[in-house]
């Protein structure tokens, strides 16, 4: 049978109200967080998780993975231009946030440097899942952001119902011309199971609601920039796009379980935003091949429920093209596998035990064209001469982990507890090479006091290693137009977290609040010293173009923060059924030492009306981000915005076994010149302006 879920309406951003579940008088069912040790309910979650899917998923599926969970509480996107978007939770990103795709982990470089585009795209997501707390001791040590799974049934594990099924998606925004065509096909007979699924999607230049460069600022965090800037107004240059994508995968499904593999290919391109100072533009021309097997057997001997194994190759590279010409390539092969055993009942013990391994080759280069006469414009034929130098050290990455994640219940409150114990040796060419022992455990506990009162405490100690480019980074990185600086006496860096939940259900009134202290030892971050060198990192002489020198550094620093929403039922008739949900989150990170942890995101606050009448459904969102006055050393502040979104969908069911869904959007309707605090290129490359986007999707 093929697995199917009812929806669990997510209280601040759902499309469909719950309502929905009394008008088709059907029961309305808890999500089943599949990433969880145990799949557990939504509800019996401990700590906040988000869950998105099915039509829900469709309408708030971006171009990125961050700009699809912008909107969900706790959660923003790093942007680095339209074509860059990683999420940021609870002001992590990067390394602090393990982005998935089906439960194994992307292997790309874009927790390396905030300008390298995931290569786990939504847009074949079937599911998106967003975890803290314990259950992200499965998937990695030092998360204390969270856990990002992108699931997208590449390698079935269940026998489709029919031979031939599948979906055809058709999209079109006009914020950047965007043009995105999605196709899936999948079926099965007998034991055997098949998935195919592509992509194509072409964007323009992103339009925005005012200049590209916010001239004062920028100038201020970079005085080096020339007086006369070229900025452009009403749009960003050179931030149109391109990607394809196609995946296969087989499995053969029997009782015992399943087996299977798959492969995709992707190839993305992308440009970044201009600084104004004449120099050269640059494109990134990303291309990943990624193979994947995974496997499940149920009660393999006495001792176990069930045991699953992954394993995936990934092959990736990127080129910065600069004006025309390789200016840097970033390459990471690595393979990654993992063992979760399920064991039966101890007593009262339900868990999961597991063993992961990684191993990667990686490596940084940057390349001096040197043309044989400087003094008159590079044209086709001349000869130059390319000098290659290593940006980050060909290096042998090494993560072997051993984890366990155990829950029962004791009355009313559930308990889960796990620890994770990794080795990690990092092993550069011609250097000496770096080994540490990250240790990582956590506990919490949910109360359940009756039907409509819970709450939840957490606890998490998560330590994790520095990375290579954090210890190794040396030289121009052309992407940032930054010349970056690691450190070899980066320590390990600790994360001692705490969360208190509370949630409440009742007649349609519904409350959450969730908040987190964390205290982070030695935290590891990039920021400006305020130097600046040329691309060479000999100093700044007059007339030549300066770039800002960013360092990796540690201090002991302090996040907290909350989100909060609350939902109320207004109407209830034959005209349908309209819900009021109010939502706010925050964050602040400060150093112990003093000063303030940069880009972090800023208070948000604003409400959502949702509107439902039989397979129509509705919903207008307005946010209010306010400034950002705490924007860290040798950086700018941002200013507030207001956004206001609308989105509708409806539901053509069953038209000769085939399902139509049509979908629209209105985005940033007041046409706001939205800074992101969390972005290196905020004062370059505001966020989207005003855009209408439609689509299709066909299901059958």
């Amino acid at each position: 049978m093929k697995k199917s879920y009812i929806y669990y309406f997510l209280l601040a951003t759902a499309t469909v109200p719950p309502a929905y579940a009394v008008e088709q008088n059907i029961v309305e069912l808890d999500q089943v967080v599949v990433t969880a040790p145990l799949a557990e309910k939504v509800s019996d979650t401990a700590t906040p998780v988000t869950v998105l899917t099915e039509d829900e998923l469709r309408l708030k599926v971006g171009h990125s993975i961050g700009e699809t969970l912008k909107n969900e509480l706790g959660i923003t996107s790093q942007s680095f231009g339209p074509g860059v978007g990683t999420p940021v939770i609870r002001g992590q990103s990067g390394p602090r946030v393990r982005v998935l795709s089906n439960g194994i982990g992307g292997n790309d470089a874009s927790a390396i440097s905030p300008d390298h585009a995931s290569s786990v795209e939504p847009l074949l997501a079937e599911r998106i899942e967003v975890l803290r707390g314990p259950a992200t001791l499965l998937y990695g040590s030092g998360a204390i952001g969270g856990v990002v799974n992108v699931i997208d049934n590449r390698i079935p594990e269940q026998l489709p119902e029919k031979l031939l099924g599948g979906a055809l998606e058709q999209r079109f925004d006009s914020v950047s011309d965007e043009t995105a065509t999605t196709m899936k096909l999948e079926g099965g007979k007998d034991h055997i199971a098949y998935h195919i699924d592509g992509f194509f999607r072409d964007c323009g230049n992103v339009d925005i609601g005012g200049n590209a460069i916010d001239v004062k600022a920028a100038r201020q965090a970079d005085p080096t920039l020339p007086v006369a800037l070229q900025n452009t107004r009403g749009f960003i240059a050179n931030t149109g796009s391109d990607a394809i994508s196609g995946s296969a995968g087989l499995s053969f499904i029997g009782e015992p379980g399943f087996a299977g593999a798959s492969i995709n290919r992707l190839e993305n391109n992308y440009g970044i935003a201009p600084d104004g100072s004449g120099g050269e533009n640059v494109r990134i021309e990303l291309r990943q091949t990624k193979y994947d097997f995974k496997s499940e057997l149920k009660n393999p001997f006495s001792f176990a429920k069930s045991i699953r194994t992954k394993l995936g190759f990934t092959d990736y590279q990127h080129h910065e093209i600069a004006d025309g010409e390789v200016g840097s390539l970033f390459t990471n092969e690595t393979w990654e596998s993992r063992l979760e055993l399920t064991h039966q009942d101890l007593g009262l013990l339900r868990g999961v035990i597991g063993f992961q391994a990684q191993s990667s080759d990686f490596e940084g280069t940057h390349f001096h064209h040197h043309h044989e006469d400087e003094g008159h414009e590079h044209e086709e034929g001349d000869e130059e001469e390319v000098e290659a130098e290593a940006l980050v050290p060909r290096s042998n990455i090494t993560h072997f982990g051993v984890f366990a994640v155990e829950s029962f219940d004791a009355g009313p409150v559930a308990f889960q507890f796990g620890t994770r114990v990794e080795q990690v040796d990092i092993k550069p060419i011609n250097m000496n090479g770096f080994s540490y022992t990250p240790v990582s455990a956590s506990v919490s506990a949910l109360w359940k006091l009756n039907r409509q009162n819970s709450f939840n405490l957490a606890g998490t100690r998560s330590s994790r290693a520095p990375q290579i480019q954090e210890l190794l980074s040396n030289g121009f990185h052309h992407a940032t137009r930054s010349f970056e600086v690691g450190s070899t006496d980066l320590q390990e860096e600790t994360s001692y977290n705490l969360d208190l939940g509370y949630k409440f259900n009742s007649n349609g009134f519904r409350a959450e609040f969730d908040l987190f202290h964390n205290w982070a030892n030695a935290y590891i971050y990039q920021q400006r010293t305020g130097q600046f060198v040329d691309e060479e990192g000999l100093g700044c002489p007059p007339d030549v173009a300066c770039f800002p020198v960013v360092q990796s550094s540690q201090a002991d620093a302090t996040f907290m923060g909350y989100e909060s929403k609350l939902v109320f039922p207004l109407m209830e008739n034959h005209y349908g059924l309209v819900d009021l949900t109010l939502f706010s989150d925050y964050t602040r990170g400060q150093f112990v030492g003093g000063g303030d942890v940069p880009r972090m995101p800023p208070l948000r606050f604003g409400f959502q009306l949702d509107h439902i009448k039989g397979d129509w459904n509705s919903n207008l969102r307005l946010t209010r981000g306010e400034a950002q006055d705490h924007p860290g050393d040798f950086d700018t502040a941002t200013a507030s915005y207001v956004q206001l979104n609308l989105s509708t969908q409806y539901l053509i069911k069953q038209i000769k076994d085939v399902d139509v869904m049509v979908f629209a959007k209105a985005n940033n309707l007041l046409d706001e010149n939205i800074r992101n605090s969390t972005s290196y290129l905020r004062n370059f490359a505001p966020e989207p302006g005003r855009g209408a986007e439609i689509g299709l999707r066909v299901h059958y």
